[in-house]
């Protein structure tokens, strides 16, 4: 199942960045803070108005950029 209808991207809101639920974080800061090597609980626990599921469709909607699919860049 897609989560992808987490990541929204609102005109008011970060510019269009691609957000997630609306919340003013951007998806690429999110992969970012995961690349670092932030676990998914940690970054739950630092930023506790965020959902696990929110982080996963954050990592699903940057797979097709990771893999060169459709999609990526």
């Amino acid at each position: 199942m897609s989560r992808l209808r987490r990541i929204t991207a609102v005109p008011a809101i970060c510019h269009l960045q691609p957000t997630v639920r609306g919340l003013r974080y951007p998806v690429a800061s999110l992969l970012e803070l995961l690349l670092s090597g932030m676990t998914i609980d940690k970054v739950l626990d630092d930023y506790p108005n965020l959902e696990r599921d929110d982080l996963l469709a954050a990592l699903e909607s940057g797979a097709p950029a990771a893999s060169g699919g459709p999609g990526a860049s």
